[in-house]
C-alpha cells in the first residue's frame, strides 16, 4: 500500500470523560459497552466437547477454549488489537486463529495445541495475504489467501507425521475463495470470479488429489444470468455423500438448492418462505436448519429434505448471529433484539430454550425497541427502524446511522452505539437504502452502476418521512456511519448539504481513486462488479462517487475517524480529503487509532462513540458535560 504523505496535524476533538451530567445515565450506558458478550461456540466436529469461541471479557475481543466436559475455559489469545477468527481443529487437539499484523488482516493462519502452548504456522509454504477461506477435515485443511497478484487456494494433508507443505489447486486474479470440503475429503467447492464478476461468483468443485474439475455452475452466463451468483456453503456430513449445499437468486432472492456431485443434478428446494433465506445440514444430513431472514428480523426453521415438511423453532422475535446443530439435535445460537442484550442460546430436542454460554460479570442494562417504516422512495419501498427517545414529543434531533457493506442490513439487534445515542437525546433512524441485503437480489444490485447517487436517493426519501411525520427536527440531523456508511455519510454532506447539520463518518472512502489504488484486491474486485470497470475503464463514475468531488459543497462539520493500518479504507485518501476541507477552512475533526477496520477494544469503541456523541452535540449548540 502507498504511505500517508507529511500532511498538516488533524484537529482533534475534545473528548469528555464522561457524556452525560447524570452519574446513572454514564454507568449504564458505559455498562452495555463493557459487559462481557461471546460469540457462537464452534465445536471440533470428532470432539464436540471441545470449543472455541470468542469474547471481550478482557476488554479486548479474543479466542478462548471451553472444555465443556471439564467445564474449563482458557484464553488463547492475548494480542493489543485483538484477533479475528479461530476454530478448532476437527480432532479437538489444536485451535486455529488468524495472525495478522495491528488489525491490518494480512497474515498467516496459525495454530496451537487446544490444551495451551505455542502457536506455529499451520500450513508450510502458505503466504501471507488477506484471508479466502479455512475448512479443517480429518486428513486434510483447504486454505485461501488473497494477494495483490490474485488468490491462490490450496491444501495440506497428513501424512501421519503431520501436515505437510501446502500444494496449490487453484490461483487467478481474479476473486476466490474456500467454499467446503465433502466429508470424504476427496472434493473441494469453491467460489470464483474468474468471469470478472465477484459480486455473483460461480461454483466450481474440483478434486482436491489433482485440482481437476470435477463441476461448474455459473448462473451469471447468458443473457438473463446477468446479476445472479452462487455460493457454496456445505457438503452433507456424511461419508460418501457428495450432496453440496448452495445458495442461488435465480428467482430473484437467497434461495437453496442440492447439487448431487455423484450425479451431477440439481434440486432447487421449495421452501415456502418469502424472505432471503441460509441453511445447514443436521448432522445426519436429512435435513436443514434454516435462517429465513426478513425485514430485520430473523426466524429458524426445520427442513426435512425427504418430506419437503417445514417446521418452525421457536425462537423470540429478533435477529439471529449464527446457528448449528450438534451431534444430539440441540440448536446452539446467538440471539439479540435492539431493546434486548445478545445471548448465546440452546435449544434442545425437547423444546427447551435456555442460556448455554453466560460471559462473566453483570448483565447489561436494556435499551429501547425499534418501530418499523416503509417508505415511498424512488426505487419503491424503503424499510427503515427507528426508535426515539421514552417520553419525548415533537421533533428531536436525529441521527440517520447508516450501515456498512453495501451488502448488509440493519437489523432488529442489540447496538449498545445506538442505545447511547438515545440516552443522549437523539432519535436513531437507520434506512436499508438499495444496496442492502435480505431484500432480495433487484434491491441489493440497484446500486450497480451508479453507487453512492442511489443510496442517498433513500437516505433522502426517509429523511423526508422523519421530518414530516414531526419525528425528526430539520435543523439537527446527523448523518453517520461506519465503512461503506462513512463513505455514504462523506458523500451526502457534499451531495445533500441542505440535509445535514453535522456529519460524523467512520473508515470511510473518502477519496475513491486513491482508495482504489491503495486498497486490498479483493475490494477492487468488488469495485470492479460494483462500477462496471476500473477507474481507468469507467473514470466519470468514479469520479461521480467519489466525497472529494463534492467537497467544495460541504457546510456541515465532519468528523472522521479512521484506522492507520486499515486495508479497505486506507489512510491516504482519507488525508486526501480532510486536507481539501482544511484548505476550504471547512470546520472537520480527526480520530486516528493504530487498528485497521475498526477495533477490537472496547475502550477504542467507547472512545469513538464518546467522541461522535460530543461532538454533534457541540455542534448542534446542544450541552456537553466537562
Amino acid at each position: 500500500m502507498t504511505s500517508s504523505p507529511a500532511r498538516r496535524p488533524d484537529p482533534v476533538p475534545d473528548v469528555p470523560e464522561a457524556l452525560f451530567a447524570d452519574p446513572g445515565v454514564e454507568a449504564r450506558w458505559r455498562g452495555r459497552f463493557t459487559a462481557a458478550r461471546v460469540s457462537v461456540p464452534d465445536w471440533a466436529r470428532d470432539a464436540p466437547d471441545r470449543s472455541v469461541y470468542s469474547s471481550n471479557a478482557t476488554g479486548t475481543w479474543e479466542i478462548y477454549a471451553w472444555d465443556r466436559a471439564a467445564d474449563t475455559h482458557r484464553r488463547v489469545t492475548d494480542r493489543p488489537h485483538g484477533t479475528r477468527g479461530g476454530a478448532a481443529s476437527t480432532d479437538g487437539t489444536a485451535i486455529w486463529w488468524f495472525d495478522d499484523t495491528d488489525g491490518d488482516e494480512f497474515g498467516v493462519w496459525v495454530r496451537e495445541p487446544f490444551e495451551g502452548g505455542d502457536a506455529v504456522p499451520a500450513v508450510a509454504g502458505a503466504v501471507a495475504g488477506y484471508p479466502a477461506g479455512l475448512d479443517l477435515g480429518r486428513r486434510t485443511v483447504a486454505v485461501g489467501w488473497s494477494t495483490d497478484d490474485g488468490s491462490t487456494l490450496a491444501v495440506s494433508e497428513d501424512d501421519g507425521s503431520g501436515f505437510g507443505e501446502a500444494r496449490v489447486l487453484y490461483a487467478h486474479t481474479e476473486d476466490a475463495g474456500i467454499g467446503a470440503l465433502s466429508r470424504d475429503e476427496t472434493l473441494l467447492a469453491i467460489s470464483h470470479a474468474e468471469h470478472g464478476d465477484s459480486r455473483h461468483p460461480a461454483v466450481r468443485v474440483v478434486r482436491v488429489a489433482d485440482g481437476g474439475t470435477v463441476g461448474e455452475r455459473h448462473d451469471g452466463e447468458g443473457p438473463d444470468g446477468q446479476g445472479r451468483g452462487l455460493d457454496p456453503i456445505e457438503f452433507a456430513p456424511v461419508e460418501g455423500d457428495q450432496r453440496l449445499l448452495v445458495g442461488h437468486e435465480r428467482r430473484g432472492r437467497d434461495e437453496l438448492l442440492i447439487w448431487d456431485l455423484a450425479t451431477d443434478t440439481e434440486t432447487e428446494l421449495d421452501i415456502g418462505l418469502p424472505g432471503d433465506l441460509s441453511a445447514g445440514f443436521y448432522p445426519d444430513a436429512t435435513a436443514l436448519l434454516v435462517a429465513h431472514t426478513r425485514a430485520g428480523r430473523t426466524t429458524l426453521h426445520r427442513y426435512d429434505l425427504a418430506t419437503g415438511e417445514l417446521g418452525d423453532l421457536p425462537t423470540a422475535p429478533g435477529s439471529v448471529g449464527g446457528a448449528d446443530v450438534r451431534p444430539d439435535g440441540t440448536i446452539e445460537y446467538g440471539w439479540s433484539s435492539a431493546a434486548y442484550p445478545s445471548s448465546v442460546r440452546a435449544l434442545r430436542p425437547d423444546g427447551t430454550d435456555t442460556e448455554l454460554l453466560a460471559p462473566p460479570g453483570d448483565w447489561p442494562a436494556p435499551s429501547v425497541a425499534l418501530d418499523d417504516a416503509w417508505v415511498d422512495g424512488p426505487g419503491g419501498s424503503v424499510h427503515a427502524l427507528w426508535t426515539r427517545p421514552d417520553g419525548t414529543t415533537g421533533p428531536v434531533p436525529t441521527v440517520f446511522m447508516i450501515h456498512g457493506g453495501p451488502q448488509a442490513a440493519d437489523e432488529d439487534r442489540w447496538s449498545p452505539v445506538r442505545a447511547v445515542w438515545v440516552d443522549a437525546g437523539f432519535a436513531v433512524v437507520h434506512v436499508n437504502y438499495r444496496g442492502s441485503s435480505g431484500y432480495g437480489s433487484a434491491w441489493r444490485d440497484a446500486i450497480e452502476g451508479r453507487p453512492g447517487t442511489t443510496e442517498l436517493e433513500d437516505i433522502a426519501a426517509v429523511h423526508d418521512w422523519a421530518v414530516s411525520t414531526g419525528l425528526a427536527d430539520p435543523a439537527a440531523c446527523v448523518l453517520e456511519g461506519w465503512s461503506w456508511g462513512g463513505y455514504l455519510t462523506l458523500l451526502g454532506l457534499g451531495r445533500q448539504p441542505e440535509r445535514w447539520a453535522v456529519g460524523c463518518a467512520g473508515v470511510p472512502v473518502a477519496d475513491y481513486l486513491a482508495a482504489y489504488a491503495d486498497e486490498m484486491e479483493p475490494l477492487r474486485a468488488f469495485d470492479r462488479s460494483l462500477f462496471g470497470g476500473s477507474p481507468t475503464e469507467v473514470p466519470e463514475r468514479y469520479r461521480e462517487a467519489s466525497p472529494l468531488t463534492w467537497v467544495d459543497a460541504v457546510r456541515a462539520p465532519v468528523l472522521v475517524l479512521a484506522g492507520e493500518n486499515d486495508p479497505r479504507c486506507p489512510i491516504r485518501q482519507i488525508d486526501n480529503y480532510l486536507d481539501a476541507l482544511a484548505e476550504r477552512g471547512r470546520e472537520y475533526a480527526m480520530v486516528r487509532y493504530d487498528a485497521g477496520h475498526g477495533s477490537l477494544v472496547v475502550a477504542e469503541t467507547l472512545r469513538h462513540t464518546v467522541a461522535e456523541i460530543a461532538f454533534a452535540r457541540r455542534a448542534l449548540g446542544l450541552p456537553v458535560p466537562a
